[in-house]
């Protein structure tokens, strides 16, 4: 049913980033709110995004999907070479991927809408398939050293460009505000249509600079991964993935100081402590998924992971609380509110596991 080649664990991952917006976040908020005070606690808490400065587990979705897309590359790559593709036919796929997300991410906004005065042009859609868009060409023109030397300079670049040059329409404003920021004051500028809060937009088009950076942490740990077991042993790569995290996790926290964790902008600092977070992840899953062999229990997780893109959008476009009220509603009905709540929002999250589990298994993998 798998490509042999395809590591189990890249798959596991991504569904299991991907669960956290089907619905397992709000699951996890709603039970929270079963106990006294529980809407209010720690995990509670977690399930959602800061409002600006700071990192919680919501706030690293977003990256780790990027990073994952990131880490897929290097062995999408190789086929590709191994198919005799030529040099200008992979240039071809790399942009048609790019434009296919964000022309995808853009009707996820409400093309057909035809509302052009009030479309959102940018999105999460948008801004992975412009990062991963650039990084892949980065990767494909220039060796594995040269490429850290760029992404370290996009990082500092980008650190002092916000730094000493604020928005020029909020004079006196900190430069690391929303308001004050150079993120913000470009968009206003020159994006058509509207902003997602009417003077900022989370997905700007500057903060592509540090985004491309963490599409490309995923291709550095992709090509570690892709190197034969006779030349590294598993247990190495897992150790050397931890030990870069640990570095990142260091250097983010000390850059923070000056440059905030903030993910509305994707600052340099969030993208080394998100940076950590996922590589993390990825060495956990690689060494007991891939190393190990323990694969048992990742089902679940692989036949959402294989279809990301395909769910992620198909959730925006139909109407699946239909369905889950026509099946659940009397039942919820008839429960406390509280209860009611978590059984649809259960309920809404297994149909589109669902949705995802037939597509598994009739082999509909839909790629962009």
């Amino acid at each position: 049913m798998e490509n042999k080649d395809r590591l189990m664990s890249l798959d596991t991952l991504r569904g299991l980033d991907m669960m956290f917006i089907l619905g397992l976040a709000a699951i996890i908020s709603k039970i929270c709110g079963l106990f006294p005070g529980g809407e209010d606690s720690w995990l509670a808490t977690q399930m959602s995004h800061v409002e600006w400065e700071g990192l919680r587990h919501h706030d690293t979705i977003f990256p780790l999907f990027l990073f994952i897309a990131g880490v897929s590359y290097p062995f999408s790559l190789s086929r590709q070479k191994e198919r005799g593709f030529s040099r200008g036919r992979i240039y071809g796929k790399i942009f048609y991927r790019g434009a296919m997300l964000v022309f995808l991410g853009i009707v996820y906004n409400g093309l057909l809408n035809f509302d052009f005065a009030n479309l959102r042009w940018q999105g999460v859609l948008q801004h992975i398939g412009m990062a991963w868009m650039f990084a892949a060409l980065l990767f494909i023109n220039f060796r594995s050293s040269v490429r850290a030397v760029i992404a370290c300079f996009l990082l500092l670049g980008y650190w002092l460009l916000l730094r000493f040059v604020p928005a020029p329409d909020f004079p006196g404003s900190d430069p690391f505000s929303m308001e004050g920021c150079l993120v913000g004051f470009v968009d206003r500028m020159v994006m058509p249509g509207r902003l997602y809060n009417g003077i900022f937009d989370p997905e700007g088009m500057l903060s592509i600079i540090p985004a491309t950076v963490t599409a490309m942490l995923g291709m550095f740990t992709g090509e570690l991964l892709k190197l034969p077991e006779g030349k590294i042993s598993g247990n190495k790569k897992t150790l050397i993935m931890l030990g870069a995290a640990a570095l990142m996790l260091g250097a983010g926290l000390l850059w923070s100081l000056d440059f905030p964790i903030i993910k509305k902008i994707w600052s340099s600092s969030f993208v080394l402590v998100a940076g950590a977070y996922s590589l993390a992840c990825m060495a956990v899953f690689y060494w007991v998924i891939d190393v190990k062999g323990w694969k048992g229990w990742t089902l679940p997780f692989r036949v959402v992971g294989m279809n990301s893109i395909t769910i992620y959008f198909a959730k925006r476009v139909i109407d699946l609380g239909y369905t889950d009220r026509f099946f659940l509603g009397g039942l919820a009905s008839h429960c406390p509110p509280e209860v009611g709540s978590l059984i649809l929002t259960t309920g809404s999250f297994l149909l589109c596991w669902l949705i995802c589990w037939f597509c598994y298994r009739q082999k509909i993998f839909l790629k962009v």
